[in-house]
């Protein structure tokens, strides 16, 4: 792939590659409330569920997530690994809370644009890019609403609802 480049995974980081770990890559760790990532888990879940089926069972599903019994590894043990990560190497690793970007999204994405190397010009630019990744029109835009995701198989719009569903999305940045 030519540069820059972009990745996404929800895989712990334990599992990442060495070559990941070892490379110049900045890696960007965004983590949500336990309460609503397993909300929206669970409403996800049911987007890949037939009407047969109906919805996975609520109990069900909170006692498997509270379990550690999750397709990423138990939750907690997932952020702990980032946060720990990004105490011992913060120029390597940002890690963002969900909340924090609901509330500040303008002073996030100026910290995210510092951290990537990429400080922004003026407020007006990080302003900017909040309006265009508003869940709003992302969720709005054609591109997200039909189609499969290549890399999951799962309809583009399961991943859209309130919020985008997010269990510590990664991102490696090398713009």
């Amino acid at each position: 792939m030519a540069s820059p480049r972009l990745f996404r995974t929800h895989i712990s980081y334990s599992l990442l590659p060495e070559s990941i770990k070892t490379s110049s890559c900045k890696i960007v760790y965004i983590t949500r409330d336990p309460k609503d990532v397993f909300v929206s888990l669970w409403h996800f879940m049911n987007t890949q569920r037939s009407p047969e089926q109906g919805p996975f069972p609520f109990d069900e599903a909170f006692e498997s997530f509270c379990n550690g019994f999750h397709s990423f590894g138990p939750f907690h043990e997932h952020v702990l690994q980032f946060w720990n990560e990004s105490l011992k190497s913060p120029q390597k690793l940002l890690f963002l809370k969900y909340e924090d970007l609901k509330r500040d999204p303008k002073g996030e994405v100026l910290k995210l644009a510092s951290f990537l190397g990429r400080p922004l010009a003026n407020d007006g630019e990080a302003e900017k890019i909040v309006r265009l990744c508003s869940i709003e029109r992302l969720k709005n835009l054609e591109v997200n609403k039909d189609g499969v995701d290549p890399w999951s198989g799962f309809p583009k719009s399961s991943y859209f609802r309130l919020v985008l569903w997010e269990i510590g999305r990664i991102s490696y940045q090398r713009r």
